[in-house]
């Protein structure tokens, strides 16, 4: 019970890495408020986290949505001790040039422009309670970005300097702020990685990273338990590596 009696937003844990967070987070003890954009993923989430969760709709990259999601969060528990900024979005692996110029403003708004918007509803929260904890995802791609998701990989350098920088600032507030950088993992965004999820495309992941497999859920929600964890009190600014060995 790791996580007993405190509060956690995660935003886009209506599926992958953020529906594993929240199943984590619940068992060892926190009240999850599961944040989607996909309202049925959403729900089905919560509902099945029992009596310590519940569902919020809010599209993260929208002011007004955020500052609602925190204000339900509050409403609901009176405190937010942990937020995980879960959400994200991505193009399709291919040329820079063949991106959209919607899907490049979609990427930057989702994976960092949340940011932004999650830190001006929270941190004055967790200010006035003495403390709290913000986790990133960011991504591998942020630290070794490779040629088709030149602007995806832009987009989580961005969350990992971002990470670090608040983690400065922020520091005198007691408030923590780490980010985590998995390889691609069996989400709903793997397709798009990979260029078209085929046997052959898997196989080649695959050979990239030492351990010989993708990430999981389960992977990512242990890491962001140590890191949401007072176990971690002594941690923050980190760009946390869940690659089985991808960055080496």
């Amino acid at each position: 019970m790791r996580l007993q009696n405190k509060v956690a937003i995660i935003t886009g844990a209506g599926s992958g890495f953020g529906e594993g967070m929240a199943r984590r987070f619940v068992a060892e003890g926190a009240k999850v408020v599961v944040n989607d954009i996909h309202e049925a993923n959403g729900r089905r989430v919560a509902a099945g986290l029992g009596k310590t969760a519940m569902f919020v709709k809010a599209d993260v990259s929208k002011a007004a949505d955020v500052q609602a999601l925190a204000a339900a969060a509050l409403s609901a528990h009176g405190r937010i001790d942990i937020l995980v900024n879960n959400a994200g979005y991505t193009h399709r692996n291919q040329p820079l040039l063949d991106v959209p110029e919607d899907v490049f403003d979609r990427v930057f708004a989702v994976n960092v422009k949340a940011l932004y918007l999650t830190a001006l509803a929270a941190v004055p929260v967790m200010r006035r309670q003495g403390g709290g904890s913000i986790l990133n995802t960011a991504s591998t791609a942020g630290l070794r970005p490779r040629p088709g998701l030149t602007w995806y990989n832009a987009s989580k350098g961005a969350v990992i300097t971002m990470t670090k920088s608040m983690a400065a600032e922020l520091a005198s507030d007691r408030i923590r702020v780490n980010c985590l950088c998995p390889v691609a993992g069996e989400t709903g965004m793997l397709a798009d990685f990979m260029g078209g999820d085929t046997p052959e495309n898997r196989a080649r992941f695959r050979a990239s990273v030492p351990l010989g497999r993708l990430s999981t859920p389960e992977d990512i929600a242990n890491a962001a338990l140590y890191l949401s964890s007072d176990e971690a009190n002594f941690i923050t600014g980190v760009a946390l590596e869940v690659d089985g060995g991808r960055c080496i």
